[in-house]
């Protein structure tokens, strides 16, 4: 199999697990509240408490590698790219609380759509990071997702969920925006320490890359649940949880596993493409989020929500157009110079054969 048709599939394969991610976690994460699920810290912990189900294909991996080589390494990550996903990881766990917060006082619909707007912090911070190519089409992408934000801002509180106030609305609003800020800077920090590793970058690497993340953002959470008394707590709330104390824990349990297929997707793409592509295929999910939250939840889609959806649709199909003329131009570039070197050889040939 060439090496271009594998990378093709192992990036689809990736797209289809952060799918499941996007689009499961926000609804398992929302039905844990409305069901009567207040830890906020602990819905936050589960967004990458399953970190350690990582730990499997990474053993799997070492004992293949073993098989070759007695001298094979039980992690391939080093000290500096583990120093790098430990910051990364507290990061995360500090954008985890600030999502999870959002959620446990936001409808769906409204959260997905102000995280769709991480594409256009991700954009600049990319520019800046990466060096990411900013075209006129992921500019006018940024702009749309920009606009459909603003728009949803104007007419907030209208589908605030009963019995919330308007000031834990506007917080809960607030922190959510700002989780779309700072996981528009994380997933650029991923790939900047891809580029920068020294190593090669295999699947492997970027399982234990994500494994140290998820301990060490799971970590933060767990000294906020320390602090909130939430493991006290827990036992408690599954008692008089709606859906029963059985379905409280099936819940929990498939909040851990959804989360962690999100963040390995998140970071499969980004090594497959880019943190730009993965911040696209994240905000061109969304908006099956939000009509899986309308279906089941019964949720409120107003003209504001039906405005912004589009503007955010309308963006992603911006982007996406650029990218293939990206694309076409660099392949056309590719077989040009090609051509060029082709002939510039034969030339060259031919002046050998004629010299004496």
């Amino acid at each position: 199999m060439e090496a271009r048709t594998l990378k093709a599939i192992s990036l689809v394969l990736n797209v289809i697990l952060l799918g499941v991610g996007i689009c499961g976690g926000p609804l398992i994460m929302r039905l844990y509240f409305i069901r009567g699920g207040k830890r906020v810290w602990f819905s936050a912990w589960l967004e990458t408490g399953g970190f350690p189900i990582l730990l499997i294909p990474v053993l799997v991996s070492y004992f293949r590698r073993r098989s070759t080589t007695t001298e094979a390494k039980l992690f391939l990550i080093t000290p500096r790219i583990f120093a790098a996903a430990a910051g990364i990881g507290l990061l995360t766990g500090i954008d985890n609380y600030m999502y999870a917060y959002g959620m446990a006082k936001l409808p769906v619909s409204t959260s997905s759509l102000l995280i769709a707007s991480q594409l256009v912090f991700m954009a600049g911070f990319a520019y800046v990071l990466v060096k990411q190519k900013l075209t006129a089409y992921s500019i006018n992408a940024v702009v749309l997702l920009t606009v459909g934000a603003v728009i949803l801002g104007m007419n907030t509180g209208s589908d605030r969920p009963k019995g919330e106030s308007n000031k834990m609305y506007w917080l809960g609003f607030i922190l959510t925006l700002l989780a779309a800020v700072m996981y528009g800077l994380i997933l650029p920090l991923v790939e900047l320490v891809y580029q920068r590793a020294k190593q090669a970058i295999t699947y492997t690497l970027v399982m234990e890359f994500q494994t140290v993340m998820g301990f060490f953002a799971t970590a933060f959470c767990t000294v906020g649940m320390i602090i909130n008394n939430d493991f006290q707590a827990i036992p408690k709330e599954a008692k008089g949880y709606e859906l029963g104390e059985a379905r409280y824990y099936v819940v929990v349990v498939w909040s851990a596993i959804i989360w962690q297929c999100f963040f390995l997707g998140v970071v499969g793409v980004i090594h497959y493409s880019s943190s730009l592509f993965s911040g696209v295929v994240i905000s061109v999910l969304l908006p099956v989020t939000e009509v899986l939250a309308v279906i089941f939840y019964h949720e409120k889609f107003q003209a504001e929500k039906g405005i912004s959806l589009f503007l955010s649709l309308w963006g992603f199909v911006s982007y996406s157009w650029g990218d293939i003329k990206d694309n076409i131009k660099k392949k056309k570039k590719n077989k040009d110079n090609t051509s060029n070197n082709q002939s510039t050889n034969h030339e060259l040939a031919n002046i050998q054969t004629v010299t004496p």
